[in-house]
């Protein structure tokens, strides 16, 4: 099933509620991609979308992986059996495929479970085959207004 949607949201709970929407529907739909790619500027909000998307999963406080590179939360509750763990990237400070190696970027792909990383803007060539883009916009005039769209990419 494909996924093709864009939502505006004016404030970091409806922000977190859309990633939890989309988390939802990754877990009740076994046909969607397993990984989720995010785009955006700086503080556009793209923690926040993951604090929501993570929290149907797990119940672990959900920080930017900024220095570790990447955070995992292991999974519990109703949607547990569709991952054990949550990974969740921060590319922001990936600047080639060695680094990428270097941190189990792939390893981590493979291993069945979901992941979600930000800053996927810097690491295109390294996103998998077919993966959900999520990308998150300021519009004008409102600080706390985000547009954000969601689309299946399947290659």
């Amino acid at each position: 099933m494909n996924i093709n949607k864009e939502t505006v949201t004016s404030s970091e709970r409806e922000t977190e509620n859309c990633g939890a929407l989309l988390a939802q529907r990754i877990a009740e739909d076994k046909t969607l991609p397993r990984f989720v790619a995010m785009y955006g500027d700086l503080g556009v909000g793209k923690t926040t979308f993951i604090r929501g998307f993570a929290g149907i999963f797990s119940p672990a406080i959900v920080r930017s992986p900024t220095f570790t590179l990447v955070n995992s939360y292991r999974c519990s509750g109703e949607y547990s059996d569709v991952s054990k763990y949550i990974y969740h990237f921060d590319m922001y400070r990936i600047q080639s495929e060695d680094d990428l190696y270097s941190i189990g970027y792939y390893d981590y792909l493979d291993s069945g479970c979901v992941c979600i990383a930000e800053w996927c803007e810097l690491i295109e060539y390294a996103l998998p085959q077919n993966y959900i883009k999520v990308e998150i916009l300021k519009t004008t005039g409102d600080p706390d207004k985000r547009i954000i769209k969601v689309n299946s990419i399947m290659g």
